[in-house]
């Protein structure tokens, strides 16, 4: 899967504050799909997942639990 993190400051914002990360994904991909394949990449719990499709790209705002903070999984992946 393209998991490709976002890293806007309104993105860095969503992190700090509501514990949430963001990636644009694959059109075709449905909310269980992407909830498994972070789950499983990253080894973190999924709580909630949104989506918006905007100019023929889509965008997954993932909540993680509150066990997985997503400032230290943005921090892994060089975003912080």
């Amino acid at each position: 899967m393209n998991l490709k993190p976002v890293a806007t400051e309104k993105a860095v914002m969503m992190i700090e504050s509501q514990n949430i990360m963001t990636f644009l994904i694959d059109m075709r991909k449905s909310k269980t799909e992407i909830k498994k394949e972070i789950e499983e990449i990253f080894n973190v719990k999924v709580e909630k997942i949104r989506t918006l499709i905007r100019d023929n790209k889509k965008t997954a705002y993932v909540q993680l639990k509150k066990e997985f903070p997503a400032i230290d999984l943005a921090t892994k992946l060089g975003m912080m």
